[in-house]
This record gives C-alpha cells, structure tokens and sequence, in this order.
C-alpha cells in the first residue's frame, strides 16, 4: 500500500515526509524544492496482541515498542502541483505519472494561508487554503478523465460488438492507476450512465465518471499544515469547508525537530504523543531549551502534532485499512522458527481468509485449504472476512 503526498509547492509537504518517515528530502521556504518524488516508509500503530499470552513477541516487519506495534507504510513524496497540472503546467504530467500507485492522498495545504496558488510567500491569511482542495480534485479528475479518454469510443465500440462487460473493458484502461475493479463499480453505480453503449459516453459523462472513480479509488485527506502559526478556529473553519473530505490540522516542522531530538537522545518522545521528556535537561543549549519550551506549548494548545493521527487518519480511516497477524502455529502464534508474532500486515476491512493466504505467499493461496482462528481455533472458510488484529493460520495443501 502507498500513500501520496500531494499539494502545491511550500506548504511543507516535505516536511510532512520527512517528519514520518526521518529522511533528508530537500526542503526549503520557496517553491519547487523537490523536483523528484521522494519515496520511503512510515508506519502506523497498532495494539500488539503478544501480552495476551504473556510472552515477548519477535517482530520481522513491524517494531513493537511497550505493546504497540508500528506497521510500515510506503509514502511518496510529489513535487509540488499547481494549477494546470494535468495540461502540463509545472511539468505536471510528470509529476502526476508519479502518482499512480497511490491508493490516496494526504493534500497538504498551508492552514495559515501565506503561501498563494504557485507557492510564493504572501501575507498570512490572504490566500484560501479550501480553493486549493477544489482546484486539486479538477486536477485529479482532469487527469483519470484524459487517461480515460485516450482513443476511449474506438475501444468502446469494440467491446460493444464483442458483448463484453463494460466493468472489464474499464479496468483494463485503468489497469496503470492501480484502481481495483469494486471502485469501478461504485462509480459506475454513482453515475446514470449508459453501460451497454459506452462508446455514447458524452465527455461531460466521462468526466462524472472520472470523479467518482476518484473518490471511490484514491480517496483523499486534507492536512492542514503550519497549524502553529494560527488558529484552531481557522482549523475548524477549514474542516466546515472542504467537507465531506476530512481534513486535520499539523506542525509539521514541529514533529520532525520532536523525531529528530529523540534521534538524539535530547528527549524522550513517541510519534502521536501529546507530550515528551527531557531525560538530561543540562545537555541543551539555551537555544535548544527555548526551542524544546515553544515545542511544550504547542503540543498544550493543539494537543500534539497532528502528524501521526493524519497518517493514521488516512490508512485507518479513509483507506479502511485493517492489521491482521499470521502465524504457522495458531496456539502458540509463532512463524515456522519460533518466533512470536513476527508479521503484522495491512490490509482492507473485510479481506478474506484466501486473499490473506495469497498476500503472504502464492502458493498458499493457490493451495488453500482453510484458515485457523489463533484466539477461538475455529476453522475459517476461504471467504471468511478477517477481524481487526486477527491472529490467523493459514492451511494449504502440501
């Protein structure tokens, strides 16, 4: 699974990566800073089960710290878009291709409303940051709607003549976005649309079409960012306007100086906290102390960061993502070398037992037999729907 961080330039989307993820993209108050898509990992928390049998676990991909574990998410990076993207203003055809794996989209805007639509310093608060989420959804539905497009009432008519179902006929164009088939029928659903004679498909159709596919395929998240240079009433103001999109409030600048100090051992801080420690007070500067206190102040007024719960936000909430432990033993939870609770995966709400078979390995899921529960040790049919922080065995055919 990835995530996209998206937005115009200088609103701190780097930042925003850099604070989840503590690498070194370029960043810098003006605009373009980034010029290629930056990739890493970040992770989001999960409770881990293994105090439940009162034994440590052995995490492989995913660290447990104090029984919460942090499963790793993949996130990209994207230089800034501004409007015009999708006709090629600011080499945006490019830097949309790079969005394509994405299965959503943190848009990060400037909550304080000091940067305007290209990006330039302005006075704070004279630009609106709600024009930013509506000209970017244009963008995005401009951009699936030309894909879309691309010699469409030529092929259309072909899958008329030869009978096929028009659900196959659109995933097979949209195969390179990474949209799965169930989003294509919601929007299918959501849009009076001819569906035996795709090839009438008007552009005002297509481009309906486009939009729910957007919302049904790439959901999005607005992040408010720089939330310490104004107010939660601007916050909640923001959120009244972008709505139903969700959209929450974050320091990111703040996050990353927090993640960067526990890197070095100046504090004790855990991601997502409203708090942190300062374990040896005498080993700051009086640079660093006055910085740290401003730090303390802001975690008070807005009750931390807003980073990690935006993240959480995204894959938890708009992305519906559940964890899911599988283990080769189901009584004792360990992998096939002893090892307690060594994977924590991601995956969608309602993921079936074979489907979580196939996603740990093929041959699993080729030879699936039937799944085992590791809490109540009942039996799992292959299209059994996965609880949240299951613990499962999968069974297959030697």
């Amino acid at each position: 699974m990835e995530v996209g961080v998206v937005g115009k330039p200088n609103v701190g989307k780097s930042t925003f990566f850099n604070a989840l993820t503590l690498l070194d993209a370029p960043m810098a108050p003006y605009p373009f800073t980034t010029v290629a898509p930056n990739r890493g990992v970040a992770a989001v928390r999960a409770p881990c089960p293994h105090g439940e049998k009162g034994v440590a676990c052995a995490p492989g991909n995913a660290r447990c710290v104090d029984g919460t574990r942090w499963v790793p998410v993949a996130l990209v990076d994207v230089p800034g878009l501004v409007p015009g993207a999708h006709e090629g203003k600011g080499l945006g055809h490019k830097f949309l291709d790079d969005l394509r794996a994405a299965d959503g989209f943190l848009q990060i805007v400037d909550l304080s409303g000091a940067t305007d639509a290209e990006g330039r310093i302005v006075p704070a608060h004279s630009h609106d940051p709600a024009d930013e989420v509506a000209w970017l959804e244009e963008e995005l539905v401009a951009w699936i709607a030309e894909i879309l497009g691309r010699g469409f009432e030529r092929d259309a008519r072909s899958v008329e003549l030869e009978g096929r179902k028009v659900e196959e006929f659109l995933a097979q164009r949209l195969t390179g976005l990474s949209i799965a088939p169930p989003a294509i029928a919601a929007a299918l659903r959501a849009v009076p649309i001819d569906r035996a004679h795709p090839s009438h498909w008007t552009d005002a159709e297509r481009l309906a079409f486009a939009r729910e596919l957007l919302r049904a395929a790439k959901p999005r998240l607005v992040v408010g960012n720089k939330c310490d240079r104004t107010t939660p009433e601007a916050a909640k103001e923001l959120a009244g306007r972008v709505a139903p999109i969700p959209c929450l409030a974050t320091a990111a600048d703040a996050e990353l100086t927090l993640r960067r100090a526990a890197r070095a051992g100046l504090v004790t801080y855990r991601p997502g906290d409203a708090e942190f420690q300062i374990p040896s007070p005498d080993r700051l500067s009086p640079a660093q102390a006055k910085a740290l206190d401003g730090l303390t102040s802001l975690l008070r007024h807005w009750g931390g960061t807003g980073v990690q719960a935006a993240l959480e936000a995204m894959v938890f909430g708009r992305l519906h993502q559940i964890v899911v432990y599988p283990v080769e033993d189901e009584s004792a939870w360990t992998d096939s070398r002893g090892r307690v609770l060594p994977d924590a995966l991601l995956v969608p709400a309602g993921t079936p037992a074979r489907a979580l078979a196939y996603r740990v390995h093929t041959d699993l899921g080729e030879n699936f037999v039937r799944a085992i529960d590791g809490r109540s040790h009942r039996a799992l049919a292959a299209d059994h729907p996965l609880e949240p922080n299951s613990v499962v065995r999968i069974v297959a055919r030697k």
